[in-house]
């Protein structure tokens, strides 16, 4: 397990990514998916 804000630098080392809001996951995907999800991500990191 890896906690890590900069997306950037986490990227590339995992095999699955959760983002956690309020305590909670709020999405889940693995690496595979990164390209599809990128679009949610943008909105939910608000980057």
């Amino acid at each position: 397990v890896m906690v890590e804000q900069n997306f950037r630098f986490a990227a590339p080392l995992a095999d699955r990514f959760y983002v956690v809001e309020h305590g909670q996951i709020v999405e889940s995907f693995s690496a595979d998916a990164l390209d599809e999800k990128m679009p949610v991500l943008h909105e939910l990191l608000g980057v």
